[in-house]
């Protein structure tokens, strides 16, 4: 995930509360012009109109908002932000709001916390933003680490950076990100608030108030937290396994379920829709355009849309134990052959505690419920199990990073992955890492020899969609990646083949390109070792220019290898999270169809830039809640277990209300572990809990929607 990785994600509808309210912003007073003078625009016009903020952005934004910097408020007692906001745009839009301690890091953005809210266009309407949990009581100072939230939802770090504290808030920012498209927003008043009611406490799920039965504890009471099963030891709630044998009794009641729901009508084998006319069979899946709208057009010739999750694997809830034994309750012994593959060890780390650690040492209880629950032959029933689920909940697509073994059964289509490989960029940066550099030798190598491998497994299987290749690498905004080139270091390959672009466009002449550039580099060698950034402004036409060649050479380069051992299979990108309108653009020259993670409430207001018609498929969206015994609820938050649903089926229904959208992925499977992943991540994201249990409320949602596809995309769509 991404810059919006620390996003979470909760908003509702409510009138304004007078009572014990700390406000932050009042555009409405007679100082709003005196106010508007303190905010700081980014890349946005502001002003005042009828008592409101109005923000004006340009398309070409990374961030385009405004902050109100330079603030000391105390929100410890405040439970919500309340903000009254205005859409005067013809489309949806998300908007972040991000607060700041003082020892905010903008690097890592530790010391903030940012939620976001979905302002639909119209009237003016309040919004309520939950705020964090008050931190703990002073005894457990230092003792979480390595999750991303803690008992009681709050945020955390690691133990060496500071953590968000709203005793001490030193500014708020309201902006949007990478919109791609003009907007005007405007806001009234932000006002913060305590629990003004009964339901208002009770959504504030696992907190360290005096109401929390664990609140007073000391360490030794409260530690370990976690139980064998991989669950929250100090809290209740439906589906928590209190024993073997109740993890065994699971088996029959999903049974009963699933033979109630035995699976949609109107499908063939692959899923595709047989009610409809049929099209040209070609014993592989590709996309078509009919009567305006997007599909998927399967290996019989059926219309087929895709509604799928990620890793299906057993997986799911890997967590690092190393210098956090005291976490857990009770760990099989290493040397118990039925347990012993559930250690392992990890170093994959780009975020939190482990980071720059080392090896650590993980334990896997999504693997050790299974082998409890279904004994030796785990895998095999794990796998079948997989499918049919599937199946009954109106799935019909294994997505991204799923166990090959359980996809290779050929019950359920499929999509694959791919890396890229090579050196990166050393001047780029990214979230998840540099940016690969297309032009070094070893990219190609890499992606010739990793495509090379699929000819023996993937490239001729009718089950299997397309690939994606590589994940939310970070293109940045426009000219970035060719400002990485020029800023790396002389041997950069990427650099090389820029700097010989602007001999040949200057005639070879260091003066010409100075000239333009504002620089006074003595020749094209002084040039080749300076790691400084040029002007941007005045450099532009050629930042441009190199911007989309790397773009056309990252695509071009892996469309080639790809068709080359698979030229019945679709090209689905890499899945954008952070990205500019030149990678889109150039994209939909190589790709088949144009993949997006989007994290987010719905796709209402979703378009790829002017001009462009290309299939889209959407990677990776979730939602979470905190009231199954979880800590993080994962990108976008809900209330409960119930409001999670009726995300869920907004979601996708909105995908499939949208001629270009041909495919929505669920991340994940599984929930991750209680208490984290090697970056941290501990999402309450699956679709079933760590010991293998569905959630009900979630999976009526996927019935709901996954057995009215067709007809939903058919009606809406004519």
């Amino acid at each position: 995930m991404r810059l919006l990785t620390i996003l979470f994600f909760m908003c509702f509808v409510l009138p304004f509360v007078t009572a014990e309210e700390i406000v932050l912003l009042d555009a409405a007073k007679p100082e709003s012009e005196t106010l508007l003078k303190t905010l700081n625009r980014q890349s946005a016009k502001l002003s005042v109109q009828n008592g409101s903020i109005l923000v004006e952005t340009e398309k070409s934004g990374q961030w385009p908002g405004f902050n109100m910097g330079k603030r000391n408020w105390n929100l410890a007692d405040c439970d919500y932000l309340i903000i009254e906001a205005a859409n005067h745009n013809n489309q949806p839009i998300n908007l972040h709001c991000r607060i700041d301690s003082p020892e905010i890091d903008f690097e890592t953005m530790r010391g903030s916390y940012t939620k976001s809210i979905t302002v639909e266009s119209g009237e003016t309407k309040q919004y309520k933003i939950a705020l964090p949990s008050i931190l703990f009581p002073p005894q457990f100072k230092n003792k979480f680490f390595g999750m991303r939230a803690a008992p009681g939802g709050v945020p955390i770090s690691g133990t060496d950076k500071p953590d968000f504290h709203k005793d001490a808030v030193i500014g708020l920012t309201l902006f949007l990100n990478h919109p791609n498209r003009e907007t005007k927003w405007s806001i009234r008043k932000i006002v913060a608030v305590k629990a003004v009611s009964v339901a208002d406490k009770k959504s504030q799920q696992f907190n360290w108030s005096k109401e929390s039965k664990w609140s007073k504890m000391s360490p030794d009471e409260f530690f370990p937290m976690i139980d064998r099963f991989g669950q929250f030891k100090h809290e209740d709630w439906r589906g928590k396994v209190y024993s073997e044998d109740e993890l065994k009794k699971n088996i029959a009641l999903e049974a009963e379920d699933l033979a109630k729901y035995s699976g949609t009508k109107n499908r063939n084998q692959y899923g595709g829709y047989t009610a409809a006319p049929k099209l040209t069979a070609t014993g592989h899946f590709r996309v078509e355009k009919i009567d305006g709208v997007w599909w998927f057009v399967d290996p019989e010739g059926s219309l087929f849309w895709s509604h799928g999750t990620d890793c299906v694997v057993a997986g799911n809830g890997v967590t690092p134990i190393t210098d956090r034994e005291f976490y857990f309750e009770e760990l099989p012994d290493k040397e118990n052959p039925k347990f012993k593959n559930c250690y392992g060890k990890g170093s994959w780390a780009p975020h939190n505690y482990y980071e720059g650690r080392g090896v650590y040492t993980t334990f896997n209880f999504t693997l050790s419920n299974l082998i409890r629950k279904y004994g030796d032959d785990w895998q095999k029933i794990f796998a079948e199990l997989a499918h049919q689920r599937l199946k009954s909940w109106g799935m019909n697509t294994i997505a991204n990073w799923s166990d090959s073994k359980i996809y290779n059964l050929r019950k359920t289509p499929y999509t694959a992955t791919m890396g890229s490989g090579g050196k990166s960029i050393a001047g780029s940066g990214g979230y998840w890492g540099k940016f690969p550099d297309p032009f070094s030798k070893e990219f190609e190598d890499s992606v010739t020899k990793n495509a090379e491998k699929l000819a023996e497994t993937t490239a001729n299987d009718s089950w299997c969609l397309g690939y994606f290749v590589d994940n939310e690498i970070s293109w940045g905004s426009e000219r970035s990646l060719a400002i990485g080139a020029i800023t790396s270091p002389p041997d950069q390959p990427a650099k090389v083949v820029f700097l010989n672009d602007l001999k040949t466009k200057y005639d070879n002449d260091i003066a010409e390109l100075n000239t333009v550039w504002g620089t006074n580099y003595a020749n094209w060698e002084a040039l080749s070792n300076s790691t400084g950034k040029p002007n941007e402004t005045k450099a532009k036409e050629d930042l441009d220019a190199f911007h989309k060649r790397i773009c056309e050479k990252y695509f071009k380069t892996i469309r080639d290898a790809l068709k080359r051992v698979a030229p019945n299979k679709l090209y689905f990108g890499c899945r954008f999270a952070w990205v500019n309108e030149t990678a889109i653009r150039v994209s939909a020259e190589y790709c088949d169809v144009i993949s997006f993670n989007k994290y987010q409430r719905d796709l209402k207001g979703f378009e790829l830039p002017q001009g462009i018609d290309k299939p889209v498929i959407i990677g990776e969206f979730h939602f979470g809640a905190l009231d199954r015994g979880m800590f993080h609820t994962g990108l976008v938050s809900t209330e409960s277990q119930e409001k999670r649903a009726e995300a869920y089926e907004n979601y996708v229904r909105s995908a499939l209300e949208h001629p270009q959208i041909i495919g929505t992925h669920w991340f994940q499977y599984g929930d991750q572990a209680t208490t984290g992943r090697g970056d941290g991540e501990n999402y309450q994201i699956g679709l079933l809990s760590v010991t293998d249990t569905p959630y009900p409320e979630t999976i009526d949602a996927v019935r709901r929607v996954g057995y009215a596809l067709y007809e939903i995309r058919l009606k809406k769509i004519k």
